[in-house]
């Protein structure tokens, strides 16, 4: 019992190492996307495979009474727990969300990047709304039904105050700050991922019409065919601290 169980912890180690390196290696250049993507799943089907060996040594052994490694089966579990934790509320996220990476809060006339487009030039994904998978009118129904509550901001302040505003709320928020454009009215940010370091770009729109301040926004990811929520739940801490702001 005691061989298996270390066995089973060492291989649960293996899978941490995994979990952990895939990003790195991404980021070090080391190996693609999908194979680091690919690490995920490794790391996470090992790590249930762990948790099912685990339950299945307790029970051989309250069989048989065989003594067990109660401290080491505690570790391995814990361990296990690690990869298994940390990819399944993602693969939810991933089946709750529609498989898109670029979100406006005016879908009709999503706002347009600027400076921006100059540091985009090896991003997969390009800065067309649409494209020949899915339409406009794709992309619109689609944020009607999953993010109905991402709409044209209007503020009583001036487009001068609302810019300023605009920029400290996306400082606040960790943004880098790429471009705050006054005559065209825009702020320009980008946002970077903790743990692959993924590129995304957002954009505030500002503008005064019929006697209104209207801000629209716009978070494209430069990599990846779903973004998990991410855009969207972007622009909506951008609409909630701009309307809260912070003292």
């Amino acid at each position: 019992m005691k061989t298996s169980t270390k066995v089973i912890l060492v291989f649960v180690i293996c899978q941490i190492l995994i979990l952990v390196g895939s990003p790195f290696g991404y980021r070090s250049g080391l190996f693609d996307l999908m194979t680091a993507l690919g690490g995920f799943a490794i790391a996470f089907a090992g790590g249930a495979l762990c948790l099912l060996a685990i339950i299945g040594l307790v029970i051989a052994g309250l069989v048989r009474k065989q003594p067990l490694d109660k401290g080491a089966l505690i570790v391995a579990t814990v361990l296990a727990l690690v990869p298994v934790g940390f990819v399944l509320p993602q693969l939810q996220k991933a089946n709750s969300v529609p498989p898109i990476h670029d979100i406006t809060t005016n879908p009709m006339d999503p706002p347009v990047f600027f400076e921006i487009k100059k540091r985009r030039v090896h991003a997969l994904n390009d800065l067309v709304y649409g494209d020949a998978e899915r339409s406009a009118e794709d992309m619109e129904a689609l944020q009607d039904e999953f993010y109905p509550d991402l709409e044209t901001l209007l503020t009583p302040l001036t487009v001068a105050e609302s810019l300023a505003q605009s920029e400290a709320v996306l400082r606040q928020m960790g943004l880098e700050i790429i471009n705050v454009d006054p005559a065209l009215g825009v702020v320009e940010a980008t946002d970077t991922t903790q743990w692959f370091q993924f590129k995304d770009d957002l954009i505030v729109r500002i503008r005064s019409e019929s006697g209104q301040t209207l801000i629209d926004l716009r978070s494209v990811s430069r990599v990846g065919q779903s973004d998990l929520g991410v855009n969207a739940e972007r622009i909506r801490r951008f609409l909630q601290g701009f309307q809260s702001p912070s003292s």
